[in-house]
């Protein structure tokens, strides 16, 4: 099978080099004017295991692709679907973005015929372009049972290499699960700039990240997604204490975060939904802070509402 990876970073990277170890055609779709700084092989260092496979480098495509992975971070998306033709024969479209809103924005530039919502949980990073470390003990892939039949190659490679894949039937459980475990996560290392076991130790930031995981999960469960607090929670407390979040790693290196397709669908159910989100607007207020700080004469980030 043809596969396209619109964003060569940490996950993207992951991905495309599973696939390509498994013998897969794998394209990386870069940046315009970057594709000189990219090898044709990606070389992976996993928890389980190190792998160097080859790979397409293109900065846009123009031949039919079975499937196009996006894993660009929402903040880039509209830019980064520049690189995809309109027209362009595409059988399946799976976006591992963070949050829920783009599943939409995707659906009006493609189809929701080809729009396979998916998920994934892992910490993995680009240290250099081709180059990606997965430090994360686990990966979670997730993928909407639409895609079954196109995909079931592939979630067969990576169950193999080590993934944790599952096909989820119900599409707003498929997405809010990894809302209700990320955003608290993210927001609350990212609001103390510390590791998920140094929020965990400190009785008042784990106080008030366990208000944001029921938060989260009250919005959730209102919208008609199956989650449970409790579970949320001990995942997290289950995590390796020396772990950070892509948030914190943004503010902490003064880049903008994704504070908006993380903590807004939250914030915004809250609203639509009558949910006091409390917490969750508190830790968004302090990781805007950081982020203004640290970027003096910048704009602050936004966070969408519902208004």
């Amino acid at each position: 099978m043809r596969h396209g990876i619109l964003g060569a970073g940490g996950v993207g990277g992951l991905v495309g080099a599973v696939l390509a170890n498994a013998g897969e055609d794998v394209t990386l779709i870069v940046r315009p004017g970057t594709e000189q700084r990219y090898p044709h092989e990606l070389f992976l260092d996993s928890t389980f295991g190190a792998i160097k496979a080859p790979v397409f480098v293109v900065p846009s495509v123009e031949q039919p692709l079975n499937v196009l992975w996006i894993t660009v971070k929402a903040t880039q998306l509209e830019d980064a679907l520049s690189s995809i033709s309109f027209g362009l024969q595409i059988d399946a479209v799976v976006p591992l973005l963070n949050g829920i809103d783009h599943v939409e924005k995707l659906r009006q530039r493609f189809g929701s015929e080809k729009v396979v919502p998916a998920a994934i949980a892992v910490e993995s990073e680009r240290i250099a372009p081709g180059r990606i470390v997965q430090r994360s003990p686990f990966v979670r892939l997730n993928v909407a049972t639409q895609g079954k039949d196109l995909l079931a190659t592939a979630m067969d490679a990576f169950q193999r290499f080590g993934f944790d894949c599952k096909f989820v039937e119900d599409e707003r459980t498929l997405l809010w699960s990894k809302v209700v475990f990320l955003a608290p996560l993210a927001l609350s290392t990212a609001a103390a700039r510390c590791t998920v076991g140094e929020v965990i130790r400190d009785p008042a930031r784990s106080a008030q990240l366990e208000a944001c995981v029921r938060e989260a999960c009250s919005v959730a469960s209102a919208t008609g997604a199956k989650v449970d607090a409790n579970v949320i929670l001990a995942s997290i407390r289950a995590l390796p204490p020396g772990m950070r979040s892509s948030m914190e790693k943004d503010v902490s290196n003064g880049n903008v975060p994704e504070l908006d397709a993380i903590g807004g669908p939250i914030i915004r159910g809250g609203e639509s939904y009558g949910i006091p989100v409390h917490a969750t607007l508190e830790l968004a207020r302090a990781v805007q802070t950081h982020l203004s700080r640290s970027r003096e004469g910048m704009d602050e980030p936004t966070m969408g509402t519902s208004g």
